[in-house]
């Protein structure tokens, strides 16, 4: 059983990370980022994130169902030499949900206008038959990337019966000895989540779904825990920012934006 040891920032890699701690701050601070997702970051906390789950450069990554491309944006540059960055987006003939084929053409649009950031990265779909749970489209071949990683996913996967099928296909992806980092909105133990698609997810189920594919618990990250975050909201996590949905005015709006961003559990899985 590895030993797994409490930081101040979490819970440390069981072997040193390393992560080019330079590189990833160089990418972080670069003038390319979209400045309203670079305000973000003190929630996102990027850096400990990235460097948890030990994204070196020389990786291939997954980076799964990126949405607009906030990590995007950081992975992109700190890969562009030495590694491999593949975006495994939706489909753009998606019609499991209205909104993907959108989500796709933007993230598309956005990778063409830069190739001088995005110009390395490849964008694939990955698409899981809902009803079957059969991968239609992989992210990529088996036992061949170094890391996994998806941030505030896990939820519709969760919502949509999916949740096996995405683990499974992470770990086949992943070569022996592999990594998968996840961040997801951190449910309350006590919260009836599954009972619809609150955004939030139980820390338990996300870690029991990757046992069963096969992954081990390397480490936890608590830096993106945020204790002001009650977790109850009439519109659920969506009604924090950055969403704020139906929210109008700034009187609407001001107690959750003092609340902050979600509280996210940030785990790291490894394939024997």
């Amino acid at each position: 059983m590895k030993l797994l040891t409490h930081l101040c920032l979490g819970l440390a890699l069981a072997v040193p990370a390393v992560a080019d701690q330079s590189a990833l701050e160089a990418a972080i601070a670069g003038a390319h980022r979209t400045p309203a997702w670079v305000a973000r970051d003190q929630y996102r906390h990027p850096l400990q994130t990235l460097t948890l789950f030990d994204v070196q450069p020389d990786h291939t990554v997954v980076e799964v169902w990126p949405g607009g491309g906030w990590y995007t944006e950081i992975l992109a540059p700190y890969l562009h030499e030495d590694g491999l960055l593949i975006a495994a987006h939706y489909d753009g003939e998606d019609t499991q949900a209205s909104y993907r084929p959108d989500s796709r053409k933007a993230f598309d649009k956005k990778l063409a206008a830069d190739p001088a950031h995005y110009g390395r990265v490849k964008v694939v779909s990955l698409m899981i038959n809902e009803s079957t749970g059969d991968i239609e489209k992989a992210a990529a071949s088996h036992n061949s990337v170094d890391r996994v990683v998806t941030f505030r996913n896990a939820h519709g996967w969760a919502a949509r019966g999916i949740s096996d099928a995405m683990f499974g296909h992470f770990f086949a992806i992943l070569k022996p000895g592999g990594k998968l980092g996840i961040v997801q909105h951190m449910a309350d133990p006590e919260q009836n989540w599954l009972s619809g698609n609150i955004g939030y997810v139980g820390r338990e189920y996300i870690i029991g779904r990757a046992l069963k594919a096969g992954f081990s618990l390397e480490a936890e990250g608590f830096f993106n825990l945020n204790p002001r975050d009650h977790k109850r909201y009439e519109k659920g996590v969506w009604q924090l920012p950055p969403s704020l949905r139906d929210l109008q005015s700034d009187e609407e709006k001001a107690p959750y934006l003092a609340i902050g961003e979600s509280e996210r559990m940030t785990l790291v899985f490894t394939k024997p």
